[in-house]
């Protein structure tokens, strides 16, 4: 059968034939790939046309041999286990490979080998083998090993999460402290004043921020807050939630809303640490939402959706982070000067029915987070919005 005019040619074209086609030098569309700046723009309209109508597919590896660059970014995935899934990594993660592939580039996952903790190893290995431009860290910790090694090599690094003092500040993040006093605001508008914080180790600096935003905010409004930890949980375990630390923090938010004083809000650290909430409030026989227990979260995971009621919880903007990310990282590579700070960018509060105004502890007969309530009181949902995002879980401070 003949080719017609828009076919893709059976076969790899060359981009001789590409420049046959477009009535250009081979130079022409070598340029319109690498330095399309260059070109006149109605040659550019007309070699590109070429090339999708020959479907033309440069030899990525003959670039990369000619420009020493790898067009490839070395992810250091944080550990996760494959069978309970960390879905705020997992969503960043997509972004992440969106936004370089929207830069032309690749991303290589790796991590440490079996049986060690050491990441020094496996970051010299890469570089070695010259397989990755640059690399992308997350999970950043206090006097991170891994951001002092990237920096002592002189690879081309940044990272998700603040660096220290002395590092260099190739970091994206989002402002922690802001975003919880946000949802101090939001629950002091709705009329509460006594409210209560579940957070997790202290060790983690985005955990830390987030209980030190949501004290310093109460504190400036006048509210009566207290704040209750994830006992038992280290850096190891994202955000002090789930595991056999489970019921030791739900057995702590049951012991606040025991009290005299009990808060009619309870602000989590985390998505995941909000579910013990959800359940200490159920097992103490009260509401939550309007008339009840008001409850938020942080991250606004998908299941946050599919809670009943919805709950309210932090968005984090996870495709520009990892846009910023990926950009900063690309002027490294390319030997622009790299920002002599950090980037932090805004959150989004989506706000569901799990926030709702102050009236006292009302009582429900719900036996579950998913489904329809019983009849016995459970009250409507208030402040729908913005439930269609996607976002995930995680120690991030993100």
């Amino acid at each position: 059968m003949p080719e017609g005019p828009h076919r893709p040619r059976r076969g790899a074209a060359t981009i001789e034939e590409v420049a046959r086609a477009a009535g250009v030098s081979r130079q022409t569309v070598s340029n319109t790939l690498n330095a399309p700046q260059r070109v006149r723009p109605e040659t550019l309209e007309r070699v590109n046309a070429a090339i999708r109508e020959l479907g033309y597919q440069p030899d990525q590896s003959a670039r990369s041999l000619r420009s020493g660059a790898r067009r490839t970014i070395g992810y250091l995935a944080p550990v996760d286990d494959p069978l309970d899934p960390n879905p705020l990594m997992a969503g960043f993660l997509e972004a992440l490979v969106d936004a370089a592939g929207a830069a032309g580039q690749r991303v290589l996952l790796f991590r440490p080998g079996q049986g060690t903790a050491d990441p020094a190893a496996s970051i010299d290995e890469l570089v070695a083998a010259r397989q990755v431009d640059g690399l992308v860290l997350a999970d950043v910790l206090h006097e991170d090993v891994r951001i002092a090694h990237a920096a002592r090599l002189g690879v081309p690094f940044v990272s998700f999460g603040r660096t220290g003092p002395g590092q260099p500040q190739h970091w994206v993040d989002i402002g922690n402290e802001a975003a919880m006093a946000e949802v101090v605001r939001h629950l002091a508008a709705l009329g509460h004043r006594r409210i209560g914080y579940l957070g997790a180790a202290e060790e983690l600096p985005w955990m830390a921020a987030r209980r030190a935003g949501f004290l310093a905010e109460a504190d400036r409004l006048g509210l009566s807050a207290v704040a209750t930890g994830a006992a038992g949980a280290g850096a190891g375990a994202v955000d002090g939630a789930g595991g056999a630390a489970g019921g030791s923090v739900t057995a702590s938010v049951r012991a606040l809303l025991r009290g005299p004083d009990r808060p009619t809000a309870v602000a989590a650290g985390s998505d995941l640490l909000a579910l013990d909430v959800y359940e200490a409030v159920r097992a103490e026989g009260l509401v939550i939402g309007p008339g009840g227990v008001a409850v938020t979260g942080f991250h606004d995971t998908p299941l946050c959706r599919h809670l009943h009621p919805g709950l309210t919880s932090v968005r984090l903007p996870l495709r520009a982070i990892a846009t910023a990310l990926v950009g900063r990282l690309l002027d490294q590579v390319r030997g622009r000067a790299a920002p002599g700070e950090g980037l932090e960018l805004p959150t989004e509060l989506v706000v569901r029915g799990s926030s709702g105004r102050s009236g006292g502890a009302q009582r429900s007969g719900w036996s579950g987070w998913f489904g329809e309530p019983e009849r016995s009181g459970e009250p409507g949902r208030s402040g729908r919005s913005g439930e269609s995002g996607r976002s995930g879980r995680s120690g991030r401070s993100g």
